[in-house]
């Protein structure tokens, strides 16, 4: 497996779903502390910042947009509607099944050429999209949902922004 293939199959869908639970947790932080969690989705870091349903609509829209311009196939159409965080929660997963139908439309994505609206005529390969535009926007989007998070007291750690890690047995 490539190392674009990684971050495509494995890390986008890994912070897609560190950033659900995040949202798990900040609802049941918000039961606790007896608000609305829905409350949350408003909030944001500075006046001229998206909000946390923005951040999120957001990086659900960036993973889902680099992963058909480099499998070539259609993203899935998402008005920005969402009104909860189970709405929310349901992009997220309508994402993570589309990344998953793509896995095997990757191979050849390194060279591609990969034209975005704002290049004028230009191109990126794949590899330098991925690499300079793709996954620093789409950190961004998940970073900014989990400082919103943490901000309002959501008590999330670096081990759950972080998530799961592919460890191996040194024992042997």
């Amino acid at each position: 497996m490539t190392l674009l293939e990684q971050l495509v199959t494995a890390q986008f869908p890994k912070m897609l779903r560190n950033l659900d639970k995040w949202l798990e947790e900040a609802a049941t932080f918000a039961k606790t502390k007896s608000f609305d969690p829905e409350t949350l989705l408003d909030a944001r870091l500075a006046p001229d910042m998206y909000t946390l349903r923005k951040q999120i609509q957001s990086a659900c829209d960036s993973a889902k947009l680099v992963t058909a311009r480099l499998s070539g196939n259609e993203a899935p159409k998402h008005e920005d509607g969402q009104q909860t965080l189970a709405e929310l929660r349901e992009r997220l997963a309508q994402v993570l099944a589309f990344i998953e139908t793509c896995s095997s439309d990757l191979d050849g994505a390194e060279q591609r050429n990969i034209v975005l609206p704002f290049l004028d005529g230009k191109a990126l390969s794949g590899q330098d999209y991925v690499a300079e535009f793709a996954m620093p926007n789409f950190m961004f989007h998940v970073t900014t949902a989990y400082a919103i998070l943490r901000h309002n007291g959501v008590e999330l750690t670096k081990r759950s922004y972080i998530g799961s890690l592919n460890l191996r047995d040194t024992s042997s």
